[in-house]
This record gives C-alpha cells, structure tokens and sequence, in this order.
C-alpha cells in the first residue's frame, strides 16, 4: 500500500488531501489499529509525519464511516 500521496496531508492539517491519498486511507478507516500502525510506525516518523496530522485526514476526505474519537496507542 502506497501513502506517499498522504505526505503532504500528514504534515500539515491546512494542506489539501488528494484523491489518491482518500483512496489509500479508505482501506485502512474501518481499521483504526491498522491505521494507527502505520501512522506511529519509524518510516512515517521519519518521513515528517505529524501522528495528530495525518489522524484528521479521514475527516477531511470527508469519509462518513470513520473512526471518531479514536486515539492511538490507547485502548
């Protein structure tokens, strides 16, 4: 699965979201453990990936089944 589309989506929360990186993140939206994985994972970190970012863009793809008020790396 490729997220690089997300990049830019995932370090700043005013930048747009392209329909690449919604189509990406659809998969992993019914799977907040998944998506969690990815997000906290050493790449993403080292790709400048801003956890509380990049945790909005199911919102902003405007995704109606998302996970709502879900936190990472907290049960």
């Amino acid at each position: 699965m490729k997220l690089a589309p997300c990049a830019g989506a995932a370090q700043d929360a005013n930048a747009g979201v392209p329909g690449g990186c919604c189509a990406q993140i659809r998969r992993f939206a019914q799977n907040p453990k998944c998506l969690c994985a990815v997000l906290l994972s050493d790449t993403a970190k080292a790709s400048g990936v801003q956890p509380e970012t990049a945790l909005t863009i199911p919102k902003r793809c405007n995704f109606a089944n998302r996970p709502i008020g879900y936190k990472c790396g907290r049960k």
